[in-house]
């Protein structure tokens, strides 16, 4: 794979804003409706630092990975909820491996134990997905997501990054 993974900086924010709002707008993939602006994205990009990586193909961002806190509290300090999206012309070659094993790597040096995924359940390749690199589905939350007048389910998975199975 020629592609590069690289930390995200204030020039992504702009194709970041595109790939996550053809996904709101396209997809149920996300519960999300109201998609947000370049310059929220770029908020996000310079507050999460190298907890936001973006792959890039041809000088042309084509998928993006971060995390947060899953929750809030000093309890949850270790755990940490991540999301990550592809560019349609980057998915099933190997981009979305590429960017997960970075972040685990930067999770990992900034002590987060376990990385959670909430999934669609309309979203079965991103449940197979998150299967393939490690995760395992720990619950499912019937009919919590709405979107375009469906009942969605939400997939919860976890990897535990530092005793992986």
């Amino acid at each position: 794979m020629s592609d590069i993974i690289r930390q995200a900086c204030a020039e992504d924010a702009q194709a970041i804003a595109d790939i996550a709002g053809r996904m709101i707008r396209d997809t149920l993939i996300t519960f999300t409706t109201e998609e947000k602006s370049s310059e929220a994205w770029l908020a996000t990009v310079l507050e999460r630092g190298a907890r936001f990586l973006v792959a890039e193909a041809k000088g042309q961002v084509i998928g993006y990975a971060t995390y947060a806190a899953f929750r809030a509290g000093p309890g949850y300090r270790h755990t940490a909820e991540h999301s990550i999206q592809l560019a349609p012309t980057a998915q099933g070659r190997g981009v979305g491996r590429a960017l997960m094993a970075r972040l685990e790597d930067v999770a990992r040096a900034d002590d987060i134990r376990v990385l959670v995924a909430g999934v669609s359940g309309a979203n079965a390749g991103a449940v197979a997905f998150h299967a393939a690199i490690g995760f395992r589905e720990v619950g499912r939350m019937p009919n919590v997501g709405r979107k375009w007048g469906q009942w969605l389910d939400l997939v919860l998975m976890q990897k535990d990054l530092q005793n992986p199975e």
